[in-house]
């Protein structure tokens, strides 16, 4: 479906050295995308963007803020990108409580800092804005959540990211509607798993460091149900968006899901269990922890995403956790090229891409 179209194009890609940013990055320079990247230094050790070279590996990597307006506006300027991928944010639940001016600045006021670099760079054409799917008002019911439901938050990074949808909806009413002007969609995701990833409080990276430190594996709320998916599921979502913003005019100018199949809701002791076989080791403890409120149940509904867009999800759960899995174990048990092994995977995943043809972009 992308018929090498992200050949040649220049990609501006912020949040680049962030778990999905690196992920992204390494896929579009696969696809023959120039690609410049702008965040702020990586904040886990280890750190994926390090351990993978990935700065010696895409065409510009910039340090940068987002909130840092002069310096964006200066960045995307000089690049002069064809497309942006927004990614940068906070995107941690629990930092959220401790931090939620920080939590506010970067993510409401940063993604307008990033529209607002886009509108005053005269070569974009197209703008990806990555939120997440806990942007809904979350009613914890057993139905998955479609565009259209009411945007809310219990936590200050969920209410966050429904703002940003907010924000983003009246931006581009307010400033896109111009024929020379970008094309701008939100794309809403959620628990992504995948090699590389080391953030704090994020299930399978605390799974991973209990293991390789010999240590316990605390769960605090074994319940809880999440669609679990894997990391590349939603970026290639956020690929055929940013192809289809470009080619098109405004048909796709809104908001879509990008979740796994129902089939893929697993709760946190599920998954936990089956991490532990497939890595062949790992102890479980339950110790819950009610001292912050987090959702307990929270799916998405994809048809928008099928009937529209042509996408949808191409791997299984188990298939999706065991890629995970041999992802971590060879950078821990082996001395293999983990930036080569990480390319072979994307090229594993698109072998297992199912897109409907879109009649618009045949």
């Amino acid at each position: 479906m992308l018929n090498n179209f992200y050949s040649g194009k220049k990609v501006f890609l912020t949040g680049h050295t962030g778990f999905k940013g690196v992920w992204l990055s390494l896929w579009l320079s696969k696809l023959g995308a120039e690609v410049c990247g702008y965040s702020l230094s990586p904040y886990t050790e280890p750190s994926m963007f390090k351990a993978l070279n990935v700065q010696n590996i895409i065409n510009t990597s910039i340090e940068g803020d987002i909130l840092e307006e002069e310096f964006l506006q200066k960045s995307m300027k000089e690049f002069q990108p064809d497309i942006v991928f927004h990614l940068a944010a906070q995107s941690l639940v629990r930092l959220s409580y401790r931090e939620p001016l920080l939590t506010y600045k970067t993510n409401v006021i940063g993604t307008l800092n990033v529209l607002e670099a886009a509108l005053k760079c005269n070569s974009v054409k197209s703008f990806v804005n990555v939120t997440t799917d806990k942007c809904y008002e979350n009613k914890e019911t057993n139905t998955g959540y479609s565009e259209d439901d009411a945007m809310g938050g219990y936590d200050m990074y969920s209410s966050s990211k429904g703002c940003v949808e907010i924000m983003s909806s009246s931006y581009r009413r307010s400033f896109l509607q111009n024929k020379n002007t970008y094309k701008m969609a939100t794309a809403r995701s959620g628990n992504v798993i995948g090699g590389g990833d080391w953030a704090l409080d994020r299930l399978i990276p605390d799974c991973i460091r209990s293991i390789t430190e010999n240590k316990d594996i605390v769960i605090r709320n074994p319940n809880s149900i999440r669609p679990w998916q894997y990391v590349l599921e939603p970026l290639s979502g956020y690929l055929l968006l940013g192809k289809l913003l470009y080619e098109t005019k405004d048909k796709y100018t809104q908001g879509f899901n990008f979740g796994p199949y129902e089939n893929s809701v697993f709760t946190v002791k599920e998954v936990v269990t089956k991490l532990c076989d497939l890595y062949g080791k790992g102890n479980i403890i339950i110790k819950p922890d009610n001292s912050l409120h987090e959702n307990n149940l929270l799916m998405l509904n994809i048809n928008k995403a099928k009937n529209i867009l042509g996408w949808e999800p191409a791997l299984s759960f188990d298939k999706a956790l065991k890629m995970t899995v041999d992802w971590y174990k060879h950078y821990y048990l082996s001395d293999i090229n983990m930036c080569e092994y990480t390319i072979k995977q994307i090229e594993e995943y698109e072998g297992n891409i199912k897109w409907k043809k879109n009649s618009e972009t045949e």
